[in-house]
């Protein structure tokens, strides 16, 4: 990838043309739900590396599957409770006549993720599940200008140090494709190096885009610092509740076999930001996914995609960390709290 690459004009997924991304939470339930979605159908694939994940309609995505096409993805919070978001999105989404066509019918294509986010100080006592509300709402959000931080799916999400939280980030390859990446960031692992002031993330920061800390000159980091997390929580790794779901997307015209290997080679970028990540106790999946028409690129600009997205992934994981708030009865803090000064 040619070192002229930078950010789109919002370092945001949505610098991909025609994606919108809408972000709902609930502050008091500390969690919530966001969807990226388009105007038209968008080719995807997803690829799982994760040994917990929680995710819905992901098995029509692999590349021999018959559907090619969805019409919205969504990333929420909520665990298993969480898949409902999507129920609300393709409701929303039936109202508004889109959908895949069968005779009369048209049933919208929805495949989504969830984190766990269930003790993290917020009001679990609902008596009715919210997600199908959030889902509907962040739909309903949707625009190509939206916020990261503690917002939408990472409303509530914990990393192992630090609050995670919603990130993206983008770039423009030399020859005019643009690549994005949109997550929310709850894994077992950190993304900061012992003493919680560097990104592992750092060697492809653009900008000062979370802070610019630069790289941790210490050496030698090969076990793990007790989480913080796992001690408010009062739980094991072995409780399972982490996980980092990505969507990583391109405006080139890929085939859904080619989106589905962009989102196998984006996971370098979840293990270049998070440490570990990928491991029996995360659900960490990446969707891949292209704006472009379906005829499919050549595998040298493959290989610049592949290698754009995982970097842009990287980023968006610090970026993500970096923009999370504080909130009332929040259990470990943000990034920005034990850095200040």
């Amino acid at each position: 990838m040619d070192a002229v690459s930078k950010p789109g004009p919002r370092n945001l997924i949505t610098d991909v043309a025609r994606l919108k991304v809408g972000n709902a939470q609930d502050d008091v339930l500390k969690s919530g739900s966001t969807v990226l979605t388009a105007d038209q159908p968008f080719t995807a694939s997803v690829h799982v590396m994760g040994g917990a994940p929680g995710t819905r309609e992901t098995d029509l995505l692999a590349p021999d599957r018959t559907v090619t096409q969805v019409d919205a993805l969504v990333l929420s919070g909520g665990s298993g409770f969480g898949l409902d978001a999507g129920s609300g999105v393709a409701d929303t989404l039936r109202d508004m006549g889109r959908g895949y066509a069968i005779g009369d019918i048209h049933v919208p294509i929805v495949p989504g993720a969830i984190v766990f986010d269930l003790i993290n100080g917020g009001d679990k006592a609902w008596v009715d599940n919210p997600y199908r509300a959030l889902g509907r709402q962040a739909l309903l959000n949707a625009s190509a200008d939206f916020d990261i931080g503690s917002v939408g799916g990472g409303t509530g999400a914990l990393a192992a140090m630090q609050k995670g939280g919603l990130g993206s980030a983008s770039l423009v390859l030399p020859n005019g494709t643009t690549v994005g990446a949109l997550v929310v960031i709850n894994p077992l692992g950190s993304v900061t190096t012992p003493g919680d002031r560097h990104f592992w993330a750092a060697p492809f920061e653009v900008d000062a885009e979370f802070g610019a800390a630069g790289p941790d000159p210490g050496t030698g980091y090969v076990s793990p610092e007790a989480s913080r997390k796992e001690q408010a929580m009062m739980l094991q790794a072995t409780d399972g509740a982490n996980t980092t779901i990505a969507i990583v997307a391109t405006d080139a015209s890929l085939t859904k076999t080619q989106c589905h290997r962009l989102a196998v080679t984006a996971h370098d970028g979840i293990a270049r930001a998070i440490v570990p990540a990928h491991t029996p106790h995360d659900g960490d999946l990446v969707f891949g996914v292209a704006t472009g028409s379906e005829t499919g690129v050549d595998r040298f600009a493959m290989r610049d995609i592949g290698a754009a997205a995982a970097i842009c992934l990287s980023r968006a994981i610090a970026r993500g960390v970096y923009a999370a708030t504080p909130a009332p009865g929040d259990i470990i803090p943000t990034y920005q709290m034990m850095n200040e000064g």
